[in-house]
């Protein structure tokens, strides 16, 4: 009996981003070198989306993205392109496991929806799909508070941060109206914090630096729940959660315990995107929170951080061990993470890249009889 789904998520997928091609990476440095202008760094990027697309429908995927071609950040750049924020290079920067990313987000007015961020990228990609849904990422509006907290919140704008909250929430509610009304039908929120919220080091550090940490998570329940709350019911919202993903590197670890009960019942989306590649993300047992229904988990098995490709039956045997906390129905598969979060990507090749998600297709194939 095939389990295969008519809407997203399906039962193989992927969170989204993909490595920059060497000819769009050259002309990305080109641009910023200002030896190449505006438009022609346009039209390559909308050849190489191209190509992207037409490669995830070959090996068959049903649900393709731009790879994210048009940024440098999996965050920063949708974020930065709100009323009120900025990037800039901090003294401090965010440390992973082996890296460091140099650049950060603040907030200096009032925080609005005006300019029509990455909507003209999502309608370009929606008509160049074939049979595929074009699938679009942005970042859960929780990465603006977390990493900067109230030190990157200018007081004079917000003392309180009950209208930063609120003032987010609205924003981003008008950017899903946005993507509703250019034909989105499939959204990601790219959600780090909540998986951050799993492990102690996040929590003391949230505490040296003086925020407020108790009642955080339903915070950012609130806030995601806001934000989505006026999209349409056609429209699929999933939820991506990882632990950190930067030139194969990582920030945080522990299992989703502690987040589980208010994550699957309490957040209004339709699906969650899972890191479930190695032991830093615990095991099954939080999914038991799942409500039975329509709600689907997609196990994040397959690693993007490295090339070593996973084999079949490792992949059926954990599928298998989900199972006693979550039918198979309300499962699926995928990369644990994008393969380049930002554009320098993650240590494998394209090659690499590509064979992991035709490993999810095939997995997908054989253990629910479609996709």
């Amino acid at each position: 009996m095939s389990l295969a789904r008519p809407r997203p998520p399906f039962r193989a997928d992927h969170v989204g981003s993909l490595l920059r091609p060497p000819r769009l990476r050259a002309a990305r440095a080109a641009h910023a070198a200002g030896r190449l202008g505006a438009g022609a760094l346009r039209a390559i990027e909308d050849e190489e989306i191209i190509a992207a697309i037409a490669k995830q429908e070959a090996i068959g995927l049903r649900a393709a993205t731009d790879g994210e071609f048009r940024r440098a950040y999996w965050h920063f750049d949708f974020l930065a392109g709100l009323d009120g924020v900025e990037m800039y290079e901090p003294e401090q920067k965010v440390a992973f496991k082996g890296a460091t990313l140099p650049h950060a987000l603040r907030v200096t007015d009032r925080i609005t929806w005006r300019r029509p961020v990455m909507i003209e990228d999502f309608r370009f990609t929606a008509e160049h799909v074939g049979r595929a849904v074009a699938k679009q990422t942005i970042p859960s509006p929780s990465v603006l508070h977390f990493r900067g907290g109230r030190q990157a919140i200018d007081r004079a704008v917000y003392p309180e941060l009950d209208g930063f909250f609120a003032d987010l929430g609205t924003a981003y509610q008008d950017a899903v109206t946005a993507f509703a009304a250019a034909g989105c039908r499939y959204l990601q929120l790219d959600e780090v914090n909540i998986a951050y919220l799993c492990d102690p080091e996040q929590i003391e550090g949230l505490k040296r630096r003086g925020e407020h940490v108790e009642g955080l998570l339903e915070i950012y329940a609130d806030l995601i729940n806001r934000a989505i709350a006026g999209r349409p019911r056609e429209m699929v919202v999933s939820m991506h959660l990882c632990r950190g993903n930067f030139r194969s590197t990582w920030i945080a670890s522990g299992g989703y315990e502690p987040v589980a009960e208010v994550l699957f019942n309490r957040i209004d989306v339709d699906a969650y995107f899972m890191e479930y590649d190695s032991e830093r993300a615990g095991g099954f047992a939080p999914l038991r929170f799942v409500p039975r229904g329509d709600k689907i988990v997609v196990l994040g098995l397959v690693t993007s951080k490295s090339g070593a490709l996973e084999s079949k039956d490792d992949l059926k045997r954990r599928i298998e061990e989900a199972t006693r906390y979550l039918p198979l129905e309300q499962l699926a598969l995928s990369p644990q993470c994008g393969f380049a979060s930002t554009e320098e990507g993650n240590l494998l090749t394209e090659a690499e890249q590509w064979a992991k998600l035709e490993l999810c297709v095939a997995v997908a194939e054989e253990v629910w009889g479609g996709l």
